[in-house]
């Protein structure tokens, strides 16, 4: 298992469940696939955008 923070549905930044700590399996790499370790993120204008939409709604 690993520990991811994401949404599953389009909050207002300011909710408090806005973007929430996930339990997701790991799943098997093969061929290709790459699987890579995230030490820090940033926020999309898009996702910025978007979330202002929710709050005007």
């Amino acid at each position: 298992m690993m520990e991811v923070i994401g949404y599953q549905q389009s909050f207002p930044i300011s909710y408090e469940h806005s973007l929430q700590g996930i339990s997701l399996l790991i799943i098997q790499i093969s061929g290709r696939d790459l699987l890579v370790e995230v030490h820090a993120v940033s926020v999309n204008p898009v996702g910025t955008k978007v979330c202002k939409r929710v709050e005007a709604a």
